[in-house]
């Protein structure tokens, strides 16, 4: 039993602790629900984005509140502070043409009609006062413009309600547009440069004192008559009423003609000044459609060109590539023929070079073989040469007669002798072999010396005899070779 008592102490402990965190966690819940809990000022636009449902990027409230829904929801204020903007708007064109000066000054602010809150809240939402000022600021005069540019001088200048009705209509639906309503207009003194709108108050003002002095003179024209038959008995007095009212109506006439006067200098010059102006901008318009029309002929101008450029010079230009390529290909074809020819020739000279070379080495290798085989002695080497070519020596000497025709021989032999024992006949023959060219001579105009025992020596000596045998011995070896 005392063991159990401390265990049930021990789970008492944790479950107390457990609901004591359960509370805590809460409470913390509760206090986060709370502070998500936002509350629009009357002077602010609450703005809650996110994902907000019913396919609108934003949900604004002003002079309510809304829960913030934590990750998938923000907020943020909107300003209903109004907004004062001086707007100098200059130079601008009314419908005649002339160019004004309207200093005014627009106080604007958010607009807190729902439809257009939903506009602010996409399109201002985190811009600064000063980015609203701007971009309302350029809004106005934008529309000013407009108003000014479809109104006269004289309605601008005297009916001032419909000139404010107009910019408030306009300048409004504009500013709708991004949220933004329009709260007060004040126009200041309206000026012009041709000084139209000075000349139509000097105008009225001339009205004035001659409808005041025309007054003026007919109560002096009544007094003037209740006098005179007041006093018809007295003509003087008659005359002189008479003449005094005669004299205040030529005054007043002077008085109105002087005011007429006046009236058509100042509408003369206003009429002088608006012709001028409608000449101005005549000659402006004219000036600019002159202008797009030298734009206009350029343009034409350079398409024909571009056209011209793509008809001739493009063909042209092909052609002559083409030209240049073919020109091009006969000259590499011309190249490579001459090339080939070249080669052919360098291969056909080489190859003769190298037959002639292989025959010389050859005769090189025989000569010195033969060189070898007369003990290495030049001159016995040329014998044995001069041996193998003997046969052939032999037969060309013999042609050398072999086709002489000889019809007929007469010989007169006397039968006397010469001192050598021949009689005529072996003389005349052995002279008919001596005209067959000697060997010899042969060999001297060769260069060469001819044998001794080709010169008449005895072949049964002993030299030639072992030159004859060296020449078979070299030729039985060449013929083993």
């Amino acid at each position: 039993m005392l063991l159990l008592l401390p265990l049930q102490l021990s789970s008492g402990s944790a479950t107390l602790l457990t609901i004591g965190f359960a509370i805590l966690f809460f409470f913390i819940i509760i206090i986060s629900f709370i502070r998500r809990y936002k509350r629009c000022p009357s002077d602010r636009i609450l703005v809650v984005y996110g994902k907000v449902g019913s396919g609108n990027s934003a949900r604004c409230i002003h002079g309510g509140a809304a829960f913030i829904w934590p990750v998938i929801q923000d907020y943020e204020f909107l300003d209903l502070t109004p907004i004062s903007i001086e707007v100098n708007l200059v130079n601008a064109l009314s419908k005649q043409n002339i160019r004004v000066n309207v200093p005014s000054r627009f106080t604007i602010g958010i607009s807190t009609e729902p439809g257009i809150m939903q506009n602010a809240a996409e399109r201002l939402l985190g811009q600064g006062m000063q980015e609203v000022q701007d971009l309302a600021k350029e809004i106005i005069f934008g529309q000013l413009r407009l108003v000014v540019a479809s109104m006269d001088i004289e309605e601008i200048n005297s009916d001032r309600d419909k000139f404010l009705t107009n910019i408030s209509q306009s300048v409004e639906s504009e500013l709708k547009k991004v949220g933004l309503k329009l709260i007060n207009v004040n126009i200041t003194d309206i000026v012009d440069e041709s000084g139209y709108i000075e000349a139509l108050g000097k105008e009225a003002a001339a009205h004035a004192i001659n409808a005041a002095r025309k007054s003026v003179a007919e109560k002096n024209r009544d007094g003037s008559i209740g006098e005179a038959n007041a006093l018809q008995d007295e003509r003087t007095q008659v005359a002189a009423a008479n003449a005094q009212a005669v004299e205040g109506e030529n005054i007043a006439k002077i008085n109105v003609a002087n005011s007429d006067s006046l009236r058509r200098q100042r509408e003369a010059e206003a009429e002088r000044t608006a012709i001028a102006a409608e000449k101005v901008q005549a000659a402006k318009a004219l000036e600019e459609s002159y202008a797009a029309e030298k734009d206009a002929e350029l343009a034409r101008a350079e398409r024909v060109r571009s056209s011209q450029m793509a008809d001739i010079v493009v063909p042209a230009e092909i052609d002559k590539k083409k030209v240049e390529i073919d020109a091009e290909a006969d000259a590499e074809r011309t190249r490579r023929i001459a090339k080939g020819e070249a080669d052919a020739i360098l291969f056909k000279a080489q190859a003769e070079a190298q037959g002639i070379l292989e025959v010389l080495t050859k005769q090189a290798k025989g000569l010195d073989e033969i060189v070898k085989a007369a003990g290495n002695n030049p001159k016995e080497a040329v014998l044995l040469l001069i041996a193998d070519k003997l046969p052939e020596l032999v037969k060309l000497q013999s042609e050398a007669i072999k086709n002489i025709k000889i019809d007929k021989v007469t010989v007169w032999d006397s039968g006397a002798k010469s001192t050598d024992g021949k009689g005529s006949t072996a003389n005349f023959i052995s002279g008919m072999y001596k005209s067959v060219p000697p060997l010899q001579e042969m060999f001297n105009m060769a260069g060469m010396q001819l044998p001794e025992y080709l010169k008449g020596k005895d072949l049964d000596s002993e030299e030639v005899q072992e030159a004859i045998k060296k020449a078979s011995t070299s030729k039985k070896k060449d013929t083993e070779e």
